[in-house]
């Protein structure tokens, strides 16, 4: 009786099904296939761009070719071959996936009930390098790249412990992408990971082919600008993250990690902050914030005094202002949107054309358009001033996704103050409001620890306290762990004063 090897249900494919398989492959050109000799049963099929030749020719066809014996059998193939990852499968599904994965399929042509697939994939993967949008002056220079395995590699070298985890999953119905659920057991909570892995099984879109892509699917509100998972190229913060107690999501192909839950305040925090003093640290998260507030209200502001209120600005600057405006033909309202449409294109076109080129475009381009739009009274100068140094304030965002919502949300407070002064940044500010309090990330608040409030978790917020002083994780996280470390207690000097009399 032949020994049962599959799983209940499968079945072995017959001739015509694995026929049509390889009928299909082959009407690509550079899909091969070819028998070992003349009179061998067996036959050899495979994608020669996706197949390392290397592996090929050394590992399966001359190792096969030493072997002085008749092969009866896929299972003596698969001993005589030295290579470690290698499956006898029965599952048509499976052939097809491994093939177009850099597979090397080795099968009987009379008999295809069992088929062996040999791992030889051709990964091409660039050199790790210095990271680009997280770039630090102190700290470590890597940064991820494209290849899942060397990214989880460069995060498992900085936790070198059992407890680090991870899940591998398949998602997209087309592209068959790998995505990897990492977490370090007995510190996260389980709660966080089911949900996690619950949502990227869920996705039922037929293309992956970034990481952005699953961080806009798994979204508890997918319609916010702000982001609800932090997407980092920077190994060493991923580290950090995951011995906080958050789980990182991996994609092939993508040069970047997702870790959450998330607060806003994170979005505020540069990895390069924990390499300086807490001191310096603090102060330049503080900068960091009021540049936000700068950015969104600075413009607002403006428009809704010389529309609405110009008795709160004191009469040598109130003559100030109407002097600069001499002469210019449009209302306030209609004036700060034409100069911030114009910071938009020209951020627009730096960000697509190539760097040397985006470079130029953005300085002299902002200098060009500036001055002539002075010189024409199409916009005063202070106004000119106020919207250059807001768009300048949200550059200061250490995560690029948040100063893009940073970007959108500017135009409603303007649109507000042109309307309705004061009280239209007012409504405007309590919308914004509202909206933060609703977005959870991974169903966790997402203002913590503002609101709920979490005393001790605001030690690591807006401001950084010493690392003595932070002694436990986020409560929000819900933590198995939620200690970092236990201190040590204070020696009683008075009693070793006493000892020493």
């Amino acid at each position: 009786m032949k020994k049962e090897r599959f799983k209940k249900g499968w079945r072995s494919p017959s001739k015509s099904e694995l026929a049509a398989l390889l009928e299909k492959c082959s009407e690509s050109s550079d899909f091969v296939t070819f028998k070992f000799h003349e009179q061998s049963p067996f036959a050899i099929s495979y994608y020669q761009t996706l197949v390392d030749k290397k592996v090929l020719q050394t590992s399966v066809l001359d190792t096969l070719k030493e072997k002085e014996k008749e092969w009866s059998t896929v299972e003596e193939i698969k001993e005589a071959v030295p290579i470690e990852n290698m499956t006898i499968t029965s599952q048509i599904s499976d052939i097809r996936d491994k093939l177009m994965s850099g597979h090397i399929l080795i099968y009987k042509e009379e008999d295809p009930s069992e088929c062996l697939l040999i791992s030889a994939a051709n990964v091409q993967a660039r050199q790790i390098s210095v990271p680009e949008t997280e770039y630090t002056v102190v700290g470590p220079k890597e940064s991820f790249v494209e290849s899942i395995e060397t990214n989880v590699t460069l995060v498992r070298k900085r936790l070198p412990t059992p407890d680090f985890k991870t899940k591998e999953l398949t998602v997209g119905n087309v592209t068959k992408t790998r995505v990897m659920v990492v977490y370090i057991d007995g510190i996260v909570s389980q709660e966080n990971v089911n949900t996690v892995i619950q949502r990227i099984d869920d996705i039922t879109y037929d293309k992956i082919v970034d990481a952005s892509f699953i961080n806009q699917m798994i979204a508890d509100n997918p319609s916010s600008p702000f982001p609800q998972m932090v997407d980092t190229e920077r190994p060493d913060r991923v580290a950090s993250d995951l011995s906080e107690g958050k789980v990182a999501i991996l994609v092939d192909g993508s040069p970047s990690a997702l870790t959450g839950p998330t607060t806003l305040t994170e979005f505020f925090t540069a990895f390069e902050d924990y390499f300086t003093i807490w001191e310096m640290a603090t102060v330049f998260r503080l900068i960091r914030l009021f540049a936000i507030v700068f950015s969104v209200l600075s413009t607002p502001l403006y428009v809704a005094v010389l529309t609405y209120h110009y008795e709160v600005v004191p009469q040598d600057v109130l003559t100030s202002l109407f002097a600069s405006r001499a002469g210019i033909p449009f209302p306030p309202l209609m004036e700060a949107i034409i100069l911030e449409l114009t910071i938009e294109l020209l951020r627009e076109a730096g960000a697509r054309l190539p760097i040397k080129v985006g470079q130029t475009i953005g300085i002299v381009g902002g200098i060009v358009i500036g001055t002539a739009a002075v010189q024409a009274g199409v916009t005063s100068n202070i106004l000119l001033i106020i919207v250059a140094l807001a768009a300048l304030a949200s550059f200061t965002t250490p995560v690029y996704q948040i100063s893009n919502a940073v970007r959108l949300i500017r135009f409603p407070f303007l649109i507000g103050a042109g309307l309705l002064g004061f009280f239209g940044i007012a409504i405007c500010s309590a919308i914004l409001l509202a909206h933060l309090l609703k977005i959870k990330s991974l169903g966790r608040p997402y203002l913590a620890p503002v609101y709920p409030v979490r005393l001790k978790d605001l030690k690591d917020a807006f401001i950084r306290l010493p690392f003595d002083k932070q002694i436990t994780r986020p409560m929000e996280l819900r933590p198995e762990q939620p200690f970092k470390f236990r201190p040590k207690p204070k020696p009683n000097t008075k009693n070793d004063l006493d000892i020493d009399e």
